[in-house]
């Protein structure tokens, strides 16, 4: 449909065109083909945020590597409940997947999703001790069957040289190595769903399109939308049954014009990243995997460093980092003014609050800011000893707004994932916050659907639903056999590596 022609009342509103804009259009738009939809971006490209290629980590969130998602508590065992969910729900991911490639929506796997191993890397005795720790609690559940550990310098060198040469040989090192992890272009995917999206009739998609404001109609039972024409600056209003913020860090100020009760008391913490760029085909080519360490105290679960292998527009590439950093943007291509208009009446005590007991993370982003090229060379070699600062370059990466929330016990708290929130009578919907955020955009739309369109998932759309998500409503975290059967499905449509049983 062209991009000029409006609808003066849609049944459904997108505002933002990334990653989970893009999933729940699909999904209502096969639900329901007769809805009527418009979407809104305000840059002159989709996916140009948080979804992009080089914003986004692409590690397809599962689980398998990211030692953020398993803390270790105080007696030293390993919380696992975070990462069982997230790798469900990456599972829940590729289920639809494999429904938009088998019926042509998406029409090449390999344009967005490529298997590539997973590897968590530790140093040091008490960090050997607790991915050992990890390891065993993790393989308890078949979400994580296949992971193979290792301590041994030598076979640990034949999964990476790149991090293994040059380190001393006494050094006491540990491994974890998933194989059938996987590379996602978030920004392909979603640039794919829009391309079919924009060919189904009743759909209309506007880039240079920013939504202004947003308030409920008289009658309580539509919204009154104001979308300014960036190209034109002309501005129009469209009516809409239904609303989803999904502008990234755009979504808080929105959700705050809303005025709906259920968005009182939200603030956000603005954290920006920057990527070192490998710049030396060799290099490039030596690494084929995802390697993730540990944070260091204080930093936000974006910050996770990782040496990682990607696609992106076809091409391989190796990035490090990401590096942390503080700007008052909301948005990459946001402005300075976002911190301080985001700060109301009601979120200024949780947004206190939070600060005050996260003064961790600031002194740590303090540091992050401060850093030489020098410092940022450093880092890079904990993990690749031999790393040259001429094979590298800078990049920026995305915003992240973290969420602040109200809590009864601390006023505010600091809150490092995803929120929906949505009005008491699903008209309206809002995605704040961060990781694992993309990986897992098809568990959080599918929950946001069943909020909000409670009456249709009760009827017709059931049928459907399990007919794009085969283990729709039943959680595969526990069931192995249902669990491995999909996992062999998805991966043979998505032209991924097969699992494979690891001998003891």
């Amino acid at each position: 449909m062209g991009k000029d022609k409006y609808l003066q009342e849609a049944d459904v509103v997108l505002i933002g065109a990334g990653i989970m804009s893009a999933t729940l259009g699909t999904l209502l738009k096969e639900l329901q083909p007769n809805l009527t939809i418009e979407i809104f971006e305000r840059l002159d490209v989709a996916a140009a945020e948080s979804s992009d290629a080089w914003n986004n980590a692409g590690t397809g969130h599962s689980a398998f590597c990211e030692l953020n998602y398993t803390p270790e508590k105080e007696d030293g065992s390993v919380e696992i409940s975070k990462a069982v969910k997230i790798a469900e729900s990456f599972e829940v991911s590729k289920e639809f997947w494999a429904y938009l490639v088998q019926h042509n929506i998406v029409k090449h796997p390999n344009t967005f999703i490529r298997s590539i191993p997973h590897m968590s890397f530790v140093w040091g005795e008490k960090n050997v001790s607790y991915l050992k720790t990890r390891y065993e609690a993790l393989t308890k559940n078949h979400l994580f069957e296949g992971m193979q550990y290792s301590e041994n310098n030598n076979e640990i060198r034949k999964w990476v040289p790149l991090i293994m040469d040059g380190r001393n040989e006494g050094d006491q090192v540990a491994a974890t190595r998933m194989d059938i992890g996987t590379d996602v272009n978030f920004g392909a995917l979603t640039k794919s769903m829009f391309d079919y999206l924009k060919q189904q009739p009743g759909v209309h998609f506007h880039l240079n399109h920013d939504v202004k404001d947003l308030e409920r109609t008289k009658d309580g039972k539509r919204w009154d939308i104001t979308v300014k024409n960036m190209t034109t600056k002309r501005k129009r209003d469209i009516k809409a049954k239904f609303v989803f913020i999904g502008a990234g860090g755009g979504s808080l100020p929105l959700l705050e014009k809303s005025d709906i009760p259920e968005g009182k008391g939200f603030g956000g913490f603005p954290v920006s990243g920057q990527w070192l760029k490998c710049t030396n085909p060799d290099i490039i080519e030596k690494h084929n995997e995802k390697v993730y360490g540990k944070a260091s105290v204080g930093a936000p679960p974006m910050s996770v460093p990782h040496l990682d292998t990607r696609m992106i527009d076809g091409k391989k590439a190796l990035l490090f980092g990401p590096y942390a950093g503080f700007s008052t943007k909301f948005l990459k291509n946001g402005s300075y003014l976002d911190l301080p208009l985001s700060i109301k009446v009601n979120n200024i005590r949780p947004m206190l609050a939070a600060g005050f007991h996260n003064m961790p993370l600031t002194k740590y982003l303090i540091e992050q800011v401060r850093q030489s090229p020098e410092d940022r060379l450093d880092a890079l070699k904990e993990y690749f000893p031999e790393a040259k600062m001429e094979d590298w370059e800078l990049e920026i990466a995305g915003q992240r707004v973290q969420v602040i929330k109200k809590d009864p016990k601390e006023g505010g708290v600091l809150e490092f994932g995803t929120e929906v929130v949505s009005a008491a009578d699903g008209s309206i919907a809002a995605l704040l916050g961060a990781s694992p955020g993309a990986s897992t955009a098809v568990s959080i739309m599918l929950s946001l659907i069943e909020r909000c369109f409670k009456n249709e998932v009760a009827g017709d759309w059931s049928v459907k639903l399990r007919e794009m998500i085969p283990s729709y409503g039943i959680p595969l975290s526990k069931n192995k056999e249902l669990a491995l059967q999909t996992r062999e499905r998805t991966s043979e449509l998505l032209g991924l590596k097969q699992a494979q049983p690891v001998l003891a």
